[in-house]
């Protein structure tokens, strides 16, 4: 019987299609956003959340990208990320322990005192606040991660939801993460 001879291969990235958060730091200049989500339109990648704004730095805006994949798709889109001109920066903070939060504005139906009360209830659980009123509706605007923000329009569902604006997911890394991030590696 011949030996069998064991070739030891890089592993092939996991296959396992999950949502990730990628933070991109760039040069706040005219067509930036354009040219990023022109890149995941050209590869026919969906963005789930988008949010994009100045930081503390001069010129230089934060953009928060909510992207379903696998390793090897989430892999190609940073790399991709990393060859614009006017790209800093780009993390994948999926499984950096980071904060994670949104905003939600929703405007919900108010047929009877009795759904008042109960949307009133709700608004008081969820830590969320009424910001507009009307005869038939109440606005409320809500602030936390994804899912207490679906766990709650879930809640108000059967109400009769009128309208929902969400601005997407906005992510830092959380600062003792960030210290431990920083000592074992160079950016």
């Amino acid at each position: 019987m011949e030996d069998i001879k064991v070739v030891k291969t890089r592993p092939e990235p996991e296959k396992r299609i999950r949502k990730h958060t990628i933070v991109v730091k760039v040069m706040h200049n005219f067509g930036v956003l354009a040219r990023i989500t022109g890149l995941f339109a050209g590869r026919g990648y969906n963005i789930e959340s988008l949010t994009v704004g100045r930081t503390h730095e001069p010129n230089v805006a934060r953009i928060t990208l909510v992207v379903e994949g696998d390793e090897r798709v989430i892999e190609q889109i940073i790399k991709q990320l990393r060859k614009l001109i006017e790209t800093l920066r780009v993390r994948d903070i999926t499984d950096i322990p980071h904060i994670e939060r949104e905003l939600a504005l929703i405007k919900v139906h108010t047929a009877d005192e009795k759904a008042r009360d109960e949307i009133m209830r709700l608004v008081n659980i969820f830590r969320a606040k009424v910001v507009d009123v009307s005869t038939d509706t109440y606005t409320i605007e809500i602030t936390g991660d994804n899912e207490k923000i679906e766990a709650f329009i879930d809640l108000l569902r059967p109400f009769g939801l009128k309208d929902i604006g969400r601005t997407g997911t906005l992510a830092f890394i959380r600062e003792s993460a960030s210290r431990k991030l920083d000592k074992y590696t160079a950016e």
